[in-house]
């Protein structure tokens, strides 16, 4: 579903961020605007983490409002770069959380590599870009961290200005995220006993290449969950075939809106989805995690 630019919004977002990934609002904050915005649920998936699980439970559970735990995790798959959802997989399972660790590791280490090459340009340090960090060693660093350190130091207005210059992905300054590949991706969902789908898989306005037909059959082969159809990067022509490849090989069909607090204009429910697709979600989930289903 999507919604216009209004005071309320319907369905469940399940596609939001917090200060533990790039967001600028804590996991609390994040439940009270959905509250305020009269949604009838939502979902946490900061990137690469859960660390934000405990405070957007406990927030749920003391406002009432159901919340699905979740994660954003960047994959790879030939030479297309895939962001994967996965919602309620096991947090102690050993294969997902060495994945994590793995990954959060590799992106410092990409993001401090940037700073250094940007830093000979820009009025930037790794100290500054340290300091937009909300959460210390709980928080996936990365390219947005950047972009808000060189907006108060001046270089621009907001991200969104800061992301069409220096930390564009066409930037000289531009190093790819280390990544997993795909279908290890979905192996450890899987293993942990998560639902994945591919987050905004249309999203021309972000990869140059997008997953093919084939590619998306080759996971739901190996038990992909479903496709985010509903995000505002993918334009109509690809949510016609999105919508088509979901009904050929049985995927669940959701929708989010990307949301990250300020610095971005993504809206908390512009996009959502049914309760009757998390419900769906939550009876194919066959991991130990808790589900705050009823607040």
């Amino acid at each position: 579903m999507t919604h216009e630019d209004t005071a309320k919004a319907s369905g469940w977002d399940l596609h939001c961020h917090t200060v533990f990934s790039d967001g600028t609002v804590t996991p609390r904050g994040m439940v009270e605007q959905a509250q305020q915005l009269g949604l009838e649920g939502l979902a946490i998936t900061d990137h690469d983490t859960n660390a934000g699980w405990d405070q957007a439970r406990k927030a749920a559970h003391d406002l009432g409002m159901p919340l699905l735990p979740g994660t954003e995790i960047t994959a790879q798959d030939g030479r297309v770069s895939v962001h994967m959802l996965a919602y309620l997989y096991d947090p102690e399972d050993p294969v997902i959380a060495g994945l994590f660790a793995k990954t959060r590791e590799a992106r410092l280490t990409r993001t401090r590599t940037m700073v250094e090459r940007i830093s000979r340009d820009y009025p930037i340090t790794w100290q500054d870009v340290l300091d937009q960090v909300k959460e210390g060693s709980k928080t996936t660093v990365g390219r947005p961290h950047i972009a808000d350190a060189l907006v108060k130091a001046g270089v621009y207005a907001d991200r969104s200005q800061a992301f069409a210059g220096v930390c564009s992905s066409s930037s000289p300054y531009y190093l790819p995220t280390p990544s997993p590949t795909t279908h290890q991706v979905l192996a450890a969902v899987n293993h942990a006993g998560g639902v994945l789908v591919i987050a905004h898989p249309g999203a021309v306005s972000r990869n140059p290449v997008l997953l093919s037909d084939q590619q998306i059959a080759a996971l739901a082969r190996e038990g992909l969950g479903g496709l985010e159809v509903w995000h505002r990067d993918n334009p109509p022509e690809q949510r016609r075939r999105l919508l088509a490849l979901a009904q050929r090989w049985g995927l669940l069909v959701t929708g989010g809106s990307d949301w990250h607090g300020q610095g971005k204009p993504n809206r908390m429910g512009e996009n959502s989805t049914s309760g009757q697709v998390v419900a769906q979600i939550v009876d194919r989930a066959k991991g130990s995690c808790p589900v705050a289903w009823e607040g």
